[in-house]
C-alpha cells in the first residue's frame, strides 16, 4: 500500500516501500551487473563472489542499481492504486535503505491537472452561411483551363505574365558573384522569382535582344556579401512564350473530366464547391464552439505539458523541412532565428492546444461519451481503404494502440457533434 498526498502546482507525493525480500532479489541482479566492473585481489575481474564484494565494499555498493531495478514496479502499482495520471517523470527520493528491511521511498510527480468546466452546452455561435456563386464556378473552370494550357512562342515584345527563356550574368562593382550567371533559364515575368526590378525591366524586350538591368539586392537578402548591394545583370532573350488557353466548351470538359458536356461539368463543379463550403461551415462552427468552451473553462496547466507540446510542434516542423531536404538547424541559420525564439513564438499556440485537449477530455468524462463500435469500424475501414487490395490484410495487422487512436477519433467526432447540436446560432 502506498500513501498519497496532494501537493501544490499539480503535483502529488506517493510514499511506498519495496519489500525486503524483493529488494534482496534486486540486489542479486545488481551484483550480476556490477561484478564485471569490480576488481577484487585474488579473483579474476568479473568473477568475485557477491559476499566477497559486499564484505570489501559494503552492502550499499549494490543499493543504487538494485533500487533502479526494483522501484518501477512498486511505483507503477502505486500510480494505479491511487488513479494518478502522471505527465512527467517522477522525482524519486530514497527515505531509508537497510539490509534485511523494506526500502522506503517517495515519488513526487506532476499529474494531469483538474479542469473546471464552464458553459459548453448552448453556446452562442455565428450562423454559418455559404453561397456558391456562378463566379466561383467560373474560377474553378478557369483553373482547369490553366492545367491544360500550352505555352506557345510569340514574336512580340515581352509582356507581364510571359515565360521568357534567357541568359543572365550578374556583377557587383564589375565582379561576377556566385550564383549570378546562368544560361537558357525559364522565368515567368511578374512571378517575383528574381530580385525587385529585374523582371520589370525585361518588359518590352524582344527575342535576340541583349540589355543591362540595374538592380539592387534587398537589405534582408540571404547572402551577407550581396545584401543591399547595387548590381548589373546582362541579359539576353532567347524566346518569349505565352499561355494559350483552350475554349470553354464541351471539348474542354472531355479533356479535364469524365463528363461529355460543359454543362454537366459545371454542375459537377458546383456540387463540389457546395460540399466543400458545407464542410468548411461545419468546421468553422466546431472551431467556434470548442474555442468558447475552452475559454469558459479553467485549468492550471503544468509547464511540462506546454514544453512537450512545443517539442511536438518543433518535431513536426523538422519533419516537414526534412521532406524538402532542409534541416531545422539550417532553417534557423537561413532565417536568422533560434530554437528558443521559435519556441517562445509558439508557446501561446502550444498552451491553447493543450488546454483544448484537456477541456475536451473533461467534457467526454462529464458526459460519459463512448465511441460507437460502428463509428470506430467505419473510421478503420476509411483509413485502410487507401491500401486497396491489401485493406483487409492491413486492418488485421493494426495494433491495439492503432485501434485506440481510431476509437479516440470516433469519441472526438461524437463530442463535437454534441457540442454543435446544442449550440445556438445567432
Amino acid at each position: 500500500m502506498a500513501s498519497f498526498e496532494k501537493l501544490e502546482g499539480n503535483q502529488v507525493k506517493l510514499t511506498m516501500s519495496i519489500p525486503a525480500a524483493d529488494f534482496e532479489k534486486a540486489i542479486d541482479s545488481a551484483y550480476l551487473k556490477l561484478r564485471k566492473t569490480i576488481a577484487i585481489p585474488g579473483f579474476r575481474k568479473g568473477h568475485a563472489p557477491k559476499g566477497v564484494i559486499e564484505k570489501t565494499y559494503g552492502w550499499y555498493v549494490f543499493v543504487d542499481d538494485a533500487f533502479d531495478i526494483a522501484y518501477p514496479a512498486v511505483y507503477e502499482a502505486a500510480v494505479k492504486e491511487h488513479d494518478v495520471k502522471p505527465v512527467d517523470r517522477p522525482e524519486i527520493t530514497i527515505l531509508s535503505a537497510e539490509k534485511g528491511k523494506d526500502v522506503e521511498f517517495e515519488a513526487v510527480v506532476t499529474v494531469m491537472p483538474e479542469v473546471t468546466l464552464g458553459q459548453y452546452k448552448g453556446i452562442e455561435v455565428a450562423k454559418q452561411e455559404y453561397n456558391v456563386t456562378d463566379e466561383m464556378v467560373d474560377a474553378e473552370i478557369e483553373r482547369e483551363r490553366e492545367k491544360v494550357a500550352r505555352m506557345i512562342d510569340v514574336e512580340r515584345p515581352v509582356e507581364n505574365g510571359d515565360e521568357v527563356e534567357l541568359d543572365y550574368s550578374g556583377t557587383v562593382d564589375g565582379v561576377k558573384f556566385d550564383g549570378g550567371t546562368a544560361e537558357h533559364q525559364q522565368l515567368t515575368i511578374g512571378s517575383g522569382m528574381f530580385i525587385p526590378g529585374f523582371e520589370e525591366q525585361m518588359v518590352g524586350m524582344n527575342v535576340g535582344e541583349e540589355k543591362d538591368l540595374n538592380v539592387k539586392f534587398p537589405d534582408e537578402y540571404h547572402s551577407d556579401e550581396l545584401k543591399g548591394k547595387d548590381a548589373v545583370f546582362h541579359v539576353k532573350v532567347h524566346a518569349i512564350r505565352t499561355k494559350e488557353l483552350p475554349e470553354i466548351d464541351d471539348e474542354l470538359a472531355k479533356d479535364v473530366s469524365d463528363f461529355d458536356t460543359m454543362e454537366q461539368f459545371r454542375a459537377h463543379k458546383k456540387e463540389e464547391l457546395e460540399e466543400k463550403a458545407k464542410q468548411e461551415a461545419k468546421i468553422n462552427k466546431e472551431n467556434e464552439v470548442v474555442a468558447k468552451a475552452v475559454e469558459n473553462a479553467t485549468v492550471d496547466i503544468p509547464e511540462v505539458m506546454i514544453e512537450r507540446q512545443m517539442d511536438r510542434m518543433l518535431n513536426d516542423i523538422r519533419y516537414r523541412l526534412s521532406m524538402q531536404g532542409i534541416s531545422l538547424e539550417d532553417y534557423c541559420k537561413f532565417t536568422g532565428t533560434t530554437m528558443d525564439a521559435m519556441k517562445a513564438e509558439m508557446k501561446g499556440d502550444a498552451e491553447r492546444r493543450v488546454k483544448t485537449q484537456l477541456v475536451l477530455d473533461a467534457i467526454v468524462k462529464a458526459e460519459d461519451i463512448k465511441a460507437d463500435p460502428e463509428a470506430v469500424e467505419k473510421k478503420l475501414d476509411e483509413y485502410c481503404a487507401q491500401f486497396g487490395d491489401r485493406a483487409a490484410e492491413f486492418k488485421e495487422k493494426l495494433s491495439e494502440d492503432d485501434k485506440a487512436y481510431f476509437e479516440d477519433q470516433a469519441v472526438l467526432d461524437k463530442t463535437l457533434e454534441m457540442l454543435c447540436d446544442s449550440a445556438v446560432e445567432k
